[in-house]
């Protein structure tokens, strides 16, 4: 070996091992789910990426296989899971076949997922921004999520991600359009490191902070708006920013977002 060279701490061997890992995806048959599940699988990070499906769904993709639900009372493959909440809908046959998870099946979801041998969970949960409390931004937002806490997982992280609020699903009343149109109208008195992140970006975090989990120390965390929002827009990369986050380090200061006029 050249003394002048540093080993490599990402070294082949290591790159083979993490890249071992198999991550599992529920809620991958919505807008940001199934962005999730692309991204997790153009990394090329894992070795395989397993999404929960209701029905039957042909796979034609290298790295890609779809888990039916029944398969979740057993033993699981995947070590790392990520659970996609939100709510944006699309009317996809194809995407139907994928489980669309609701928040309220949070707790006996994450327990049977734990019971399965998941040990690392990441919960991506959507809100209206200007609602959650401050206090609830960076911590946990419900008895729920405190019960998932207690399960014993060795990582365990909210990601909170800030969506506009819109009428979900079919017709709708004036009622309802009237309180979305109002909910939106309060974007505008929301921080812009608080503004909702393109799907896309919000994926590409996603699937980031579930790579890294594995060498994170273990604890609960709660990713905060405000910060996945300096993490998106970073411009030296969010691989490091997350990575400083993870291990409780300094993190650098926020950069000053543009004017709104």
């Amino acid at each position: 070996m050249d003394p002048n060279v540093l080993p490599d701490a990402d070294s082949s061997a290591h790159r083979r091992a993490r890249g071992a890992q198999v991550l599992l995806v529920v809620g991958a048959g919505g807008v940001l789910g199934a962005a999730v599940l692309a991204r997790a699988l153009g990394s090329a990070r894992f070795a395989r990426v397993q999404a929960l499906v209701a029905q039957p769904l042909s796979n034609t993709l290298q790295g890609f296989e779809p888990l039916p639900a029944a398969r979740l009372d057993g033993a699981l493959q995947a070590h790392t899971a990520v659970i996609v909440f939100e709510r944006a809908r699309r009317n996809n046959g194809r995407d139907d076949a994928f489980v669309r998870p609701a928040p309220a099946e949070l707790p006996e979801l994450a327990q049977r997922l734990h019971a399965g041998g998941v040990r690392r969970l990441l919960v991506v949960v959507p809100h209206a921004p200007a609602l959650l409390p401050q206090a609830l931004k960076s911590g946990l937002a419900s008895l729920d999520e405190g019960r998932v806490a207690a399960m014993g997982f060795e990582q365990l992280l909210f990601m909170r991600a800030a969506q506009l609020a819109t009428a979900q699903g079919g017709a709708v009343g004036w009622g309802h359009k009237a309180a979305a149109w109002w909910l939106s109208q309060l974007s505008w008195m929301v921080p812009q490191r608080e503004q909702p992140v393109r799907t896309v970006r919000v994926a590409e975090l996603a699937v980031e902070l579930a790579w890294q989990l594995r060498d994170a120390p273990p604890g609960t965390r709660v990713l905060p708006p405000d910060l996945l929002w300096q993490a998106a827009h970073s411009a030296d990369g969010a691989g490091a920013l997350l990575d400083d986050w993870l291990h409780r380090r300094p993190l650098p200061p926020p950069q000053a977002p543009a004017q709104r006029w």
